[in-house]
C-alpha cells in the first residue's frame, strides 16, 4: 500500500522555517476536498487530464478518463518514462488479465517509491478498480514530485516556493494580491500578470477588468496554450462558478506557467547574485567614503592643531600665560579625549574594511594619497611632540615670568626707598648755609656733611643692587625693561650727581675749617654712631619687607633659619641704640649742668633720639609680622608637599595597574590564552574593557590632582617616578589596545561567517599557530610555518612554496595570523567569483558578448541597475548595438583584475 500524500524530499515553508507536513493530515485534507466540494474534483480530473496529456502526448498518445485509462498501468508507466527523462521502466506484461494489470501498476508504483516518496494507503488494486479518489490522489503525488518539489525560491521548496514566484512576479501589477492557491486566481488576472511579465507582447494586460473574470480567464488559458504550448486544463466557468477552486489543480496550471518561464527564472537567479555582489561592492565604497572623510577631518584638526601648540610667542604678564596653561589643560582634557577615539576608530573601520574586501576576494584598500593609517600615526606623533614641547615651554615661560615679577617687585621697592632717602638731598647739598655761619657752626655743618657722606657710602650697596636688578630684568625680557631702565637711568644720574655736590659741599667746608672750632664730641659721637645704626634699621626694615620667593620646605626653612639668626642679634643691637640714647642724654645732662642753652637740634646728623625710637619700634613690630609671612610659606609648602604626596600615592596605583593591565592583554593576545568560542571572547573582552572604562574616576581624580599641583607651580615631585602625561599616555594606549584586539575577535568572527569556518576550525588554527610562534610575536618565521602546516596535514616542498607565496607574497620570510586564517579560509570554502559574475550577467543579456541599459533595468532593482549602466564602459566588439555595455570588464574589475 502507497500513501499518495508524502514524500521525504518535500517541505513545506512557514514562516520563513521548513517544516514537514504529517502524511495522515495531508490524507484527511484530500478526503476532506472529495467530500465536502464536488466541484473540487471535477476541477481536478479535468486538470490531471490535461497535465498527463501534456506529457503523453510527446509519446504519441493521450487519456480520455483519467481513472480508466491508467487501470492495465501502461499508459501510466508510459507517463512515468516521459515526465522522468528514464529511457525506459521495465518491461510492462501485455496480458489482459487483472493480475498482469496489478503487476504493470506496481511497477508504476515501485518506480515512483525509487524516487524518494514514501507512499501509504494506495495500491495497485484500488488504481486498476478504477478508484477515481485514489487514482487522483496517486496522480497528484506524481505532479508533486515531478513538476512542484523541485521548485526553489530564495531557499524555500514545493508549494511555499511556488507561491513566492508568484508573488515576485505579479508584484508590479495593479489589482493582483497572490496570497494562495484558490481565491486570488478566481479573477484571472494573476494568470494574465504571469503571461504579461514574460511576453508583455501576448498580453495587452491595461484593457483587463478586474469584474470581467470569465474573459480575463479565458484570454490566458487561450493565450498560453496557443504561444507557450501550455494545454487549457480548467474551465473558466468551473472557476467562477466556484467559492473557492481547487488548490491542488490551481498549483498543477500554475507549475506549468513556472516551467514554462524556467529561463527567465535562470535570470532571475543571475539577477539575485549580481545584486549581492554589487551590494557588496557599494557597502565597501560607502566604508572607503566614510574612511576618507573620516581621515581628512582627523588630519585637518591635526593640521589646525600642530601651529597653535607650537606658537611659542610669550605673553607679558603671568595671567596671560596661566590662561594659556588653562587653554592648554581644556585641549588635553576636552579636545583631545575624543579625536583620540577618533583615530582608534579610524584604524578599526580601517582593519573591518579590509577584510570584508579579502572575504569578498575584492582588491585590498588604498586610502587616497596622504591618508593611509602610517600617514595619520606619523601626523600623530607630531602633534604629541608639538604637544610635549608646548607644556615644556609654558612651563618655562611661568618660572620666568615668576622670577621677572618677583625682580620687578623688588625693584620698585628698593627704587622706592632710594627715591624717598635721596628726596631732597640735592637742596640739602647745594644750600649755602656756610656762608654766613659762624665758626661753630661751619665746623657742626662738616661734621654733619662727614656724617652724610658715611649715610651715601652706605647707600652706594642700594643703588648697585637696584643696577643689578634692572640688569638681570632686560637679560631676562621683561616687558616693562623701557620703564624700568628710564627709572634706574634717573637714580644712577641722580646719585652721581649727589657725588658730585657731596665733594663740592666738602671742599667748600674744608676751606672754612681753619675759622671753625671744635664742637661739641658728644654730637659728634652721637652722629657718627647713629648714622650707621639708623641705616642698619633701615637695612633690617628692607630685608623684613623683602619679598621671597620658594619652591620646597628646605627653601623656606632656609629662610626661617636666618631669620632666627637675625633675631639673635637684636639684643646687641637694642644696646647700641641704649648707648647712642645714653650719648643724647648725656649732652642734655651736661647741657643742664653747665646752664647751656641749646640753639637747636644736633648739628652733625638729622637723626633724633625719637626717630631711631620710631625705627626701632618699626623693627620690633615687623619681626612677628616677617615670622607669620615665613610661617605661613611654611603652610603653604607644607600643603605642596600634601600635594605631591596625595598626588604620588595615586599615581604610584594607577601607574602599576596600567602597566599589569598592558601585560596581560599583550599575554592574552599573543599567547591565545582567551578561553571559549569567538563570542564568549568578544563578550569576555568587552567585560574586559567595560571594567578598564570603570577606572577612569581614578585617573580623573589624578587629573584633578594634577592641575591643583600646576596652579601652585609645582614642578618636581620627588615622591613618584609617574608623570600625568606619563599616565595619560598608557592610559590611551590601554584603550587603544583593548578596542583593537575587539576588533580583532569581531573581524574573526566575520571571517568566521562568511567563509563558514567553524570555531573548531579557527580554535584549531590559532592553536597550531600559537604554538609554534614561541617567541609570542604574533608572526611566524618560514621554518615555524612549515612545521605549523604539517601539523594540519599539508605536506611536501612544492605545497610549501606554493602556499608561501599566497601568505608572503612580498617576500619578508613571516606570516601573520591574518595571512594564515585568509589562507585557510580561501582553502576550505567558495566564494563569488568574477567568472561566476561573468556568467551570470550572461544569462541577463540571454548569451550575448554584451547587455543593454534596457535589460539592465528590467532585471535588477531601480538603484543597482543604475550603479551598473554609470560603471560599465561601453562594449566595442563587432557585434554591439547602439548603447552595448561590456559587463565582463566591469565584472573582472569588481575583483581588482582590471580598473572600473
Amino acid at each position: 500500500m502507497v500513501d499518495y500524500h508524502a514524500s521525504n524530499n518535500q517541505a513545506y515553508s512557514s514562516g520563513g522555517q521548513s517544516v514537514y507536513m504529517d502524511p495522515r493530515e495531508q490524507e484527511n485534507d484530500w478526503d476532506r476536498d472529495l467530500l465536502l466540494d464536488p466541484a473540487w474534483e471535477k476541477q481536478q480530473r479535468k486538470t490531471f487530464t490535461a497535465w498527463c496529456n501534456s506529457h503523453l502526448r510527446k509519446a504519441g498518445t493521450q487519456i480520455e478518463n483519467i481513472e480508466e485509462d491508467f487501470r492495465d498501468g501502461l499508459k501510466l508507466m508510459l507517463l512515468l518514462e516521459v515526465i522522468s527523462g528514464q529511457p525506459r521502466l521495465p518491461k510492462p506484461e501485455r496480458g489482459k488479465m487483472r493480475v498482469h494489470k496489478i503487476n504493470n501498476v506496481n511497477k508504476a508504483l515501485d518506480f515512483i517509491a525509487s524516487k524518494g516518496v514514501k507512499l501509504v494507503s494506495i495500491g495497485a488494486e484500488e488504481i486498476v478498480d478504477g478508484n477515481a479518489k485514489m487514482t487522483l490522489g496517486m496522480i497528484w503525488t506524481i505532479i508533486l514530485r515531478f513538476a512542484i518539489q523541485d521548485i526553489s525560491v530564495e531557499e524555500t521548496s514545493a508549494k511555499e516556493g511556488l507561491l513566492l514566484w508568484c508573488q515576485r512576479k505579479t508584484a508590479p501589477y495593479k489589482n493582483v494580491n497572490v496570497q494562495n492557491f484558490h481565491i486570488s486566481w478566481k479573477d484571472g488576472l494573476a494568470f494574465n500578470a504571469l503571461i504579461h511579465r514574460h511576453r508583455p507582447e501576448l498580453i495587452d494586460y491595461d484593457k483587463l477588468r478586474k469584474d470581467d473574470p470569465l474573459t480575463n480567464l479565458n484570454n490566458a488559458f487561450e493565450v498560453a496554450e496557443k504561444y507557450l504550448d501550455i494545454p487549457k486544463m480548467m474551465d473558466a466557468e468551473d472557476i467562477v462558478g466556484t467559492l473557492r477552486p481547487d488548490e491542488k489543480a490551481i498549483m498543477t496550471y500554475v507549475s506549468c506557467f513556472y516551467h514554462a518561464f524556467s529561463g527567465a527564472q535562470k535570470a532571475e537567479t543571475a539577477a539575485n547574485r549580481i545584486c549581492k555582489v554589487l551590494a557588496v561592492n557599494q557597502e565597501n565604497e560607502h566604508l572607503m567614503e566614510d574612511y576618507e572623510k573620516l581621515a581628512s577631518d582627523l588630519l585637518e584638526w591635526i593640521r589646525r592643531t600642530i601651529p597653535w601648540l607650537e606658537n611659542r610667542a610669550p605673553e607679558k604678564t603671568m595671567a596671560e600665560m596661566q590662561q594659556k596653561l588653562e587653554d592648554f589643560r581644556d585641549y588635553r582634557r576636552v579636545h583631545k579625549p575624543p579625536k583620540v577615539q577618533e583615530k582608534c576608530q579610524l584604524e578599526i573601520n580601517f582593519n573591518t574594511l579590509q577584510t570584508k574586501l579579502r572575504l569578498s576576494n575584492r582588491p585590498a584598500f588604498m586610502p587616497s594619497e596622504g591618508r593611509m593609517v602610517s600617514d595619520i600615526n606619523g601626523s600623530w606623533h607630531n602633534l604629541e611632540g608639538a604637544e610635549k614641547g608646548y607644556e615644556e615651554w609654558l612651563l618655562n615661560e611661568i618660572r620666568r615670568l615668576e622670577r621677572l615679577d618677583h625682580l620687578a617687585e623688588k625693584f620698585r621697592q628698593k627704587a622706592t626707598i632710594h627715591e624717598s632717602w635721596t628726596d631732597g638731598k640735592e637742596a640739602m647739598l647745594t644750600q649755602k648755609d656756610y656762608e654766613t655761619a659762624s665758626l661753630s657752626e661751619v665746623k657742626a655743618l662738616l661734621r654733619k656733611h662727614e656724617a652724610f657722606e658715611s649715610d651715601l657710602a652706605a647707600h652706594q650697596d642700594r643703588v648697585e643692587q637696584i643696577a643689578a636688578i634692572a640688569q638681570e630684568l632686560n637679560e631676562l625680557d621683561y616687558y616693562d625693561s623701557p620703564s624700568v631702565n628710564a627709572r634706574c637711568q634717573k637714580i644712577c644720574e641722580q646719585w652721581d650727581a649727589l657725588g658730585s655736590l657731596t665733594q663740592s659741599r666738602r671742599e667748600s667746608l674744608e676751606r672754612t675749617e681753619k675759622q671753625l672750632e671744635s664742637i661739641d664730641e658728644l654730637y659728634l659721637e652721637y652722629a657718627k654712631r647713629a648714622a650707621p645704626f639708623n641705616n642698619w634699621m633701615e637695612g633690617a626694615m628692607e630685608d623684613l619687607q623683602d619679598m621671597f620667593i620658594v619652591h620646597n620646605i628646605d627653601e623656606i626653612q632656609g629662610l626661617i633659619t636666618a631669620h632666627e639668626q637675625f633675631k639673635s642679634t637684636l639684643p646687641e643691637a637694642n644696646k647700641e641704640r641704649e648707648a647712642i640714647q645714653a650719648i643724647q642724654a648725656e649732652v642734655q645732662k651736661i647741657a643742664q649742668y653747665n646752664g647751656i642753652k641749646l640753639s637747636g637740634s644736633n648739628p652733625y646728623t638729622t637723626i633724633t633720639p625719637k626717630s631711631i625710637d620710631s625705627k626701632w619700634d618699626k623693627v620690633e613690630q615687623l619681626v612677628p609680622k616677617r615670622d607669620q609671612a615665613l610661617q605661613e610659606e611654611l603652610a603653604k609648602q607644607q600643603s605642596n608637599d600634601h600635594l605631591r604626596r596625595k598626588f604620588a600615592s595615586q599615581a604610584n596605583i594607577v601607574g602599576p595597574w596600567i602597566q599589569t593591565k598592558m601585560e596581560v592583554r599583550d599575554t592574552d593576545s599573543t599567547s591565545g590564552t582567551m578561553n571559549g568560542t569567538l563570542e564568549d571572547q568578544l563578550v569576555n573582552l568587552r567585560e574586559y574593557e567595560q571594567s578598564i572604562i570603570e577606572y577612569k574616576p581614578n585617573i580623573d581624580q589624578l587629573e584633578g590632582d594634577h592641575q591643583l599641583i600646576q596652579e601652585a607651580l609645582i614642578f618636581d615631585n620627588k615622591y613618584t617616578s609617574y608623570t600625568m602625561e606619563h599616565l595619560r599616555v598608557g592610559w590611551e594606549q590601554l584603550l587603544t589596545t583593548i578596542a583593537r584586539t575587539i576588533n580583532e575577535i569581531e573581524n574573526q568572527i566575520l571571517t568566521r561567517d562568511a567563509k563558514g569556518i567553524s570555531q573548531e576550525q579557527l580554535h584549531e588554527y590559532r592553536t597550531s599557530f600559537n604554538h609554534f610562534d614561541k617567541d609570542h610575536s604574533g608572526a611566524l618565521m618560514a621554518e615555524e610555518f612549515k612545521a605549523c602546516l604539517i601539523s594540519l596535514g599539508y605536506d611536501g616542498d612544492a605545497e610549501f612554496n606554493r602556499i608561501m607565496g599566497i601568505v608572503d607574497p612580498n617576500n619578508s620570510g613571516a606570516v601573520t595570523f591574518q595571512a594564515f586564517i585568509d589562507f585557510m579560509s580561501r582553502e576550505t570554502t567558495d566564494t563569488d567569483t568574477a567568472d561566476q559574475v561573468i556568467a551570470s550577467f550572461k544569462i541577463l543579456a540571454a548569451d550575448k558578448n554584451f547587455i543593454t541599459p534596457e535589460e539592465l533595468r528590467r532585471e535588477l532593482p531601480p538603484d543597482q541597475a543604475e550603479y551598473c549602466i554609470a560603471r560599465m564602459a561601453p562594449y566595442t566588439g563587432p557585434d554591439a548595438v547602439p548603447g552595448a555595455l561590456d559587463y565582463m570588464s566591469f565584472s573582472t574589475a569588481l575583483y581588482g583584475e582590471s580598473d572600473l
